[in-house]
């Protein structure tokens, strides 16, 4: 039997220091681990803890069932997302299962994650909006305001939106595959 060949990717990830990113995180095998309340507070005490160690700023974010979405600016004089996200999955891996594979992975998340370098208003606003829809394009919420682990109702408050947005369909355009 012939060697399966190898699959080598060269990933190249968009760093700016200062940067504003949407981010697509997603647990092993879509397995919703983050269904509970108790696993949404362990994620979120995860990135309190590693957010007072390596700064950054969530601008929005939404948790589901099985992965998440947030808008994440760093600090002026650093580019480190991936350090940020390896130590957050890291934190919350170690709360939820202690089982691990022939490397030494807890199968909690997937290896990698998604993201996507906010360009300008407009699009952090396409994004801003995605994040807030996902659990009712998901059909997880009747209204974007009855999904209890999001940034909406910090939104809402801000003055970004009506409490009532999002109860009728909304057409987002992200423009890199993500509808």
């Amino acid at each position: 039997m012939a060697a399966k060949p190898k699959i080598v990717r060269n990933y190249r990830r968009a760093l700016a220091p200062g940067g504003t990113y949407f981010f697509t995180l997603v647990t092993w095998q879509r397995r919703p681990l983050l269904q509970s309340a108790e696993h949404v507070s362990l994620l979120r005490e995860s990135m309190r803890h590693i957010g007072r160690k390596r700064l950054f700023e969530i601008q929005a974010a939404v948790i589901l069932p099985d992965h998440l979405h947030c808008i994440m600016r760093l600090p002026a004089d650093d580019s480190d997302f991936s350090g940020r996200w390896r130590e957050i999955k890291k934190r919350f891996s170690k709360q939820v299962d202690a089982r691990t594979n022939e490397r030494g992975e807890r199968l909690v998340w997937q290896r990698r994650f998604f993201e996507h370098m906010i360009r300008d208003e407009r699009d952090w606003q396409a994004h801003f909006d995605y994040i807030h829809y996902n659990p009712v394009k998901h059909g997880l919420a009747r209204c974007a305001k009855d999904w209890p682990w999001s940034s909406f109702q910090r939104a809402v408050r801000l003055g970004c939106y009506p409490e009532n947005w999002g109860c009728e369909p909304v057409d987002i355009e992200l423009g890199d595959g993500l509808e």
